[in-house]
């Protein structure tokens, strides 16, 4: 039997939103858009706010523990840290976002050409926690940068640099479609068509999957990443223990 996916096919991780300041002032993240996946923030600890551009407009949400909140794809976001906000993170379409499914809101000269973007998007390797920082920060910066750009062209009546944006973004992600429909068919579409066949079991009064049943856990990394958002600690939902025996 092939090991069961995290439930919804979703992703988890727990994100300690960066307290540095950023260019305009505010502590916070890194701007950026999912082509594909709608993302989940589940509050548990501080306070901010999420800061969202799309069609409709700029808004800002205020987070607190306990505020529950998703987005979806096309939506421009920033997690704005006003002190300690901790947040579970939990993204659609498993696997998708850690292949790329995220692009930052660099200024346009930025996001428009492929090599321009690997090269501000990609932190160095190999460097100490110090280094990692600033050029996490470098990079949160630029996006800021191009984001505030985006916000007061959507505000001022102009929606033409949001929806050229959107369309390199489009661009960016292009190549990776074919790797991300693999994934996406063995993880989430594999997950539905399992839940049809025990809904069709059921209905027949078959329940020999329930004597199938299986306890698996995903315990936190032990050292946090350097994300777009703040620190993370990712749960790998696709290499889970598998509980097995008493």
């Amino acid at each position: 039997m092939s090991t069961p996916a995290f439930p919804g096919g979703t992703s988890v991780t727990r994100l300690s939103v960066y307290d540095g300041a950023c260019r305009d002032g505010l502590e916070g993240g890194t701007p950026h858009v999912h082509t594909a996946s709608t993302e989940a923030y589940v509050v548990v600890g501080g306070e901010g706010a999420l800061h969202t551009l799309d069609a409709s407009g700029f808004r800002e949400t205020p987070l607190r523990a306990g505020s529950t909140v998703w987005f979806t794809p096309g939506t421009i976001h920033r997690a704005v840290n006003r002190g300690g906000l901790e947040v579970v993170v939990v993204m659609q379409n498993s696997g998708l976002p850690e292949a790329g499914d995220a692009v930052m809101t660099f200024p346009p000269e930025v996001v428009g050409d492929a090599e321009s973007y690997r090269a501000a998007a990609t932190l160095p390797s190999g460097v100490d926690d110090g280094a990692m920082r600033e050029a996490a920060e470098r990079r949160r910066d630029l996006a800021v940068e191009g984001f505030l750009k985006l916000v007061a062209s959507v505000q001022s009546g102009d929606p033409e640099p949001l929806e050229r944006f959107y369309d390199h973004a489009a661009a960016l992600v292009r190549p990776k479609v074919a790797g991300w429909r693999e994934t996406w068919e063995r993880t989430v579409a594999a997950e539905v068509r399992h839940t049809g066949e025990i809904l069709e079991a059921l209905g027949g009064g078959d329940g020999r999957h329930l004597r199938e049943s299986t306890l698996l856990e995903s315990p936190p990394s032990a050292e946090p990443g350097w994300g777009m958002c703040g620190r993370l600690r990712q749960h790998d939902v696709a290499h889970p223990i598998v509980h097995t025996g008493g």
